[in-house]
């Protein structure tokens, strides 16, 4: 059987952990000015993915 490929731009985005996977959060690109210090501290946090959503990362990620 073949190699199974890693999606690269799936790999550059997510983390794998032994049971989350990791990610960071969207909205912290540019129009800062706007958002409140706390919105943007909070959104300096890692967030975990779950349900549906991790499954399909772990697919397109085979060998973690």
């Amino acid at each position: 059987m073949n190699k199974l490929k890693t999606k690269r731009a799936v790999k550059k985005r997510f983390k794998l952990t032994k049971k989350k996977i990791k990610h960071h959060r969207a909205g912290k690109g540019h129009i800062l000015t706007k958002k409140k210090s706390k919105r943007k501290r909070n959104l300096r946090r890692t967030a975990s993915l779950s349900g549906d959503n991790a499954k399909m990362i772990r697919r397109v990620l085979p060998y973690g």
